[in-house]
C-alpha cells in the first residue's frame, strides 16, 4: 500500500475503480543525447532508449494484465502505464517489483483565453499588430517564413480547413490529404466534467477537429495566412501537426502524456508505427494543470520528466505563463514552472504587462528560485483564426506562448543547422528580448532591472532572435558554436567552477552578480586558454555569471547550494 499514492487509497477504500497511472521504476537514461548534434540524431537516439526501456521492463506486467483481462494503455515517453482497477487490483499491481508508484490520473481544465471580442470578419490592417511588434514582417522581409520548418501544437483541436491553416498543413501534401503522422486524438472518452456525454467533434478523431476554439486560435498565430490577405502568423510558410489533448477544455495527466509521446515520435492515426524523424521542431502548449483539477505533488513528476525528454529529443518546448497576475509569484501551475519549459508572460499593445499574466519567481523544492516567465510576447486582443473559417481576438497568456513557438520557426528556418538546439535557441531568445521593466519587484527580483519577474527577460524581438541565429554554425567536427560557447561545471555548485570556451583568442572579464543586480567578484580569463578555474565563497542562492565578447553581454544562471 506503500506504492499507492494517498489519494489513489482513499479512492479505492471505498470498493471504486480508480483510473491511475502505474509509474515504472526503472527510467532511461538519456545523457548521452547531448552527445548527438543533429535533432534527427537526438530524436531517433531518445525514442530508441525510451521505447527499448518500455519494452524491456513492462513486458511482464503487461503479460499480467492481459492475463488477467485488465485492459491498459501504454506509453514510452515516461516508463508508465495506464489503467482502471479497484483494491485488489492495484494492490496485486502494486506488489510487483518492477512497479515504483500508482498515481492518480484525475480530471483538470485548461485556461480560459480570456474573453473573446466579436468575430472579426474584417482586419483593421494587413499584418495584424502583434507580428509587427515582434517584428515578424521585418524576418519576412529577410527572406525567412518559417519554410522548412514544423511546428506542433497540443490543445483543443484545431479546424484543419480553416483558409488560413489549410495550406500549411503539413497533411495537405499538394491537395492529397494524409492524416497519419500529422494528426492524433488522445481523447477517447467523454470528461466527466461535462454534464453530457457528447462531443460536437466526437472521439478518437482520424482527422483533425476543434470542439472549443482555443486550439485553432494558437495555431493561427503561429503559422496563419489565409488567401485573401488576413496576415496573422509568426511563421506563415512553416507546417504544423497537431494533437487535441483535452475533451472540450478538459483534459486529465495521461492524454496531456500522450500527446507529448506523439510529438516525440508520431504515428498513424491509430496509435501505431511511430517515427521519430516526423517530430516537429517547437510544440506550443497554451493549457496548464492546477492542483484544484487534479494535478498535485504525486503526478507533476511524469510531465515534468515527459518535458525533459522532449528536449532531450531536441524539440522546444513552449509553454504559456498562466493567468493568475497581477500579484508575485502566480506561476504556480505546470508545464510552466518546469525549468525545461519555456514559460512566456503577455503583453498589450503600449507593451505594458497584462493585469492578469502571471508572474515570477518560481520556487524551486529546494528553495531555491528560477526567473519566470522566460520571456513576454503580446496577448491582449491578439487576432487570429476561429471557428468556421472566421477570426477573433482574444487576450491571455495562451495567445503570448504561439508569438514564441512562430519565432522558433523563424529562427530555424534562417539557419536549419539550429534545429535540435534547444539550449542555443532558448538562449538566444533571452539574450535578444528587449528588456521591460516594471515598478513591481518580486521577491530578489526588482523589476528596475533586467531579467525580472514581471517580463522576464523582455519582449521576444524576432528580428534580432534571426540575426543572432544566422551567426550559429557548425564545424567540420561537429562543434556547435554561437560566435563564443561558454560551459559552466558543475552547475549547481558547492563553490568551486571550472569554466570552458571554443574561443580563446580574446580576454574575458567575467563578473558574478546578485539577483538584485549587486557585483559580488570579478575576474578576468586571459587569452590563449580553454578552461579556467575560480573558486567561489558565497552563500546558497541563485547568481548570474555576465561576461562581454565583441561587445555584447552574455548570462549565465549559476546556483550555488
Amino acid at each position: 500500500m506503500a506504492k499507492i499514492d494517498t489519494s489513489v487509497q482513499a479512492q479505492i477504500a471505498a470498493d471504486e475503480q480508480v483510473d491511475c497511472i502505474v509509474l515504472l521504476e526503472q527510467q532511461a537514461d538519456l545523457s548521452a543525447a547531448a552527445t548527438f548534434q543533429s535533432k534527427r540524431e537526438k530524436g531517433s537516439y531518445v525514442f530508441t532508449q525510451l521505447s527499448s526501456q518500455q519494452q524491456h521492463s513492462q513486458g511482464p506486467l503487461q503479460v499480467y494484465l492481459r492475463r488477467e483481462g485488465i485492459p491498459f494503455e501504454a506509453l514510452f515517453v515516461v516508463n508508465a502505464l495506464r489503467l482502471k482497477g479497484d483494491k485488489a487490483v492495484l494492490r496485486k499491481v502494486a506488489s510487483r517489483n518492477e512497479v515504483a508508484r500508482i498515481l492518480p490520473n484525475p480530471t483538470m481544465a485548461l485556461s480560459s483565453p480570456g474573453k473573446a471580442a466579436p468575430l472579426l470578419q474584417s482586419r483593421s490592417q494587413r499584418i495584424e499588430w502583434n507580428l509587427i511588434d515582434i517584428g515578424a514582417d521585418q524576418v519576412w522581409a529577410m527572406g525567412y517564413r518559417g519554410q522548412g520548418v514544423v511546428v506542433g501544437g497540443q490543445d483543443t483541436g484545431i479546424e484543419w480547413t480553416h483558409p488560413s491553416l489549410i495550406r500549411q498543413y503539413r497533411g495537405n501534401q499538394g491537395g492529397t490529404i494524409q492524416h497519419d503522422y500529422n494528426w492524433y486524438d488522445t481523447i477517447h472518452e467523454f470528461s466527466p466534467l461535462h454534464p453530457e456525454a457528447t462531443n460536437p467533434c466526437g472521439l478518437d478523431l482520424p482527422s483533425p477537429c476543434d470542439d472549443n476554439v482555443h486550439g485553432t486560435h494558437t495555431m493561427g498565430t503561429m503559422v496563419g495566412e489565409d488567401a485573401a490577405g488576413n496576415q496573422i502568423g509568426v511563421a506563415p510558410d512553416a507546417q504544423w501537426i497537431g494533437v487535441r489533448n483535452m475533451e472540450r477544455g478538459y483534459g486529465n495527466p495521461f492524454s496531456y502524456l500522450e500527446a507529448f509521446q506523439w510529438f516525440l515520435a508520431p504515428t498513424d492515426t491509430r496509435g501505431e508505427n511511430p517515427k521519430p524523424d516526423l517530430a516537429p521542431h517547437v510544440i506550443n502548449n497554451s493549457w496548464y494543470c492546477p492542483e484544484l483539477e487534479g494535478c498535485n505533488k504525486s503526478n507533476i513528476g511524469l510531465l515534468e520528466m515527459a518535458v525533459e525528454n522532449l528536449r532531450a529529443a531536441g524539440v522546444v518546448v513552449v509553454t504559456s505563463a498562466g493567468n493568475f497576475g497581477s500579484r508575485c509569484a502566480t506561476i504556480t501551475e505546470l508545464p510552466a514552472v518546469f525549468p525545461a519549459s519555456f514559460a512566456v508572460g503577455a503583453t498589450d499593445i503600449n507593451r505594458r504587462i497584462a493585469t492578469f499574466s502571471s508572474r515570477g519567481p518560481v520556487y524551486l523544492a529546494d528553495s531555491s528560485l528560477m526567473v519566470k516567465p522566460d520571456v513576454s510576447a503580446p496577448g491582449v486582443n491578439v487576432r487570429s483564426a476561429s471557428l468556421n473559417g472566421g477570426y477573433a481576438a482574444f487576450s491571455g497568456t495562451s495567445m503570448a506562448g504561439p508569438h514564441v513557438a512562430g519565432t522558433v520557426a523563424l529562427m530555424i528556418s534562417a539557419n536549419p543547422a539550429l534545429a535540435g538546439q534547444v539550449d542555443t535557441i532558448e538562449a538566444i531568445l533571452r539574450r535578444t528580448a528587449r528588456p521591460q521593466f516594471s515598478d513591481q519587484d518580486c521577491g530578489p527580483l526588482p523589476g528596475n532591472q533586467s531579467p525580472n519577474a514581471v517580463f522576464g527577460y523582455g519582449i521576444i524581438d524576432a528580428k534580432a532572435a534571426v540575426e543572432e541565429a544566422l551567426q550559429f554554425v557548425v564545424s567540420n567536427t561537429s562543434k556547435a558554436s554561437l560566435g563564443l560557447e561558454l560551459q559552466v561545471y558543475p552547475n549547481p555548485t558547492t563553490g568551486w567552477l571550472q569554466l570552458r570556451r571554443n574561443s580563446t583568442k580574446e580576454p574575458l572579464n567575467l563578473n558574478l552578480v546578485s539577483l538584485q543586480g549587486q557585483l559580488l567578484r570579478q575576474n578576468r580569463w586571459e587569452a590563449g586558454s580553454t578552461t579556467f578555474e575560480w573558486n567561489l565563497d558565497l552563500p546558497a542562492g541563485l547568481y548570474f555569471l555576465n561576461y562581454q565578447w565583441r561587445n555584447k553581454t552574455y548570462t549565465k544562471k549559476l546556483v550555488v547550494q
